[in-house]
């Protein structure tokens, strides 16, 4: 196991704070950002990747975006358009990494 910096598997405050929240427990990123098992800490709350899988943008689902705090797959795409400023182009090709985690904390309780 290896522990990383949050700040490299979510981008912002925002992200941060709905995965203390529990309202984001995955996140589709371009690079892989650790392997299974690794942990990171925000605020002090452990979290550790469950699962890192390699996918395409057209495998992802409702579901994977609700993980990712968004109530639709329709509504992730427009998220993914306005936070890359206009200059996103959904490509169901495109190579992805899934990474869900979980607090760490609640397993070994």
């Amino acid at each position: 196991m290896a522990d990383n910096d949050p700040a490299d598997l979510l981008p912002n405050d925002r992200v941060k704070q709905a995965a203390l929240d529990g309202e984001v427990t995955q996140l589709h990123r371009g690079n892989r950002y650790g392997e299974e098992g690794d942990t990171f800490e925000i605020d002090g709350v452990a979290f550790e990747l469950v699962e890192v899988t390699e996918r395409t943008l057209g495998d992802m689902t409702d579901e994977d975006a609700k993980r990712e705090g968004s109530p639709s797959l329709s509504a992730y795409k427009e998220r993914m358009v306005r936070a890359h400023g206009g200059n996103f182009e959904w490509d169901d090709d495109a190579d992805v990494v899934r990474h869900r985690f979980e607090r760490a904390d609640e397993d070994r309780r």
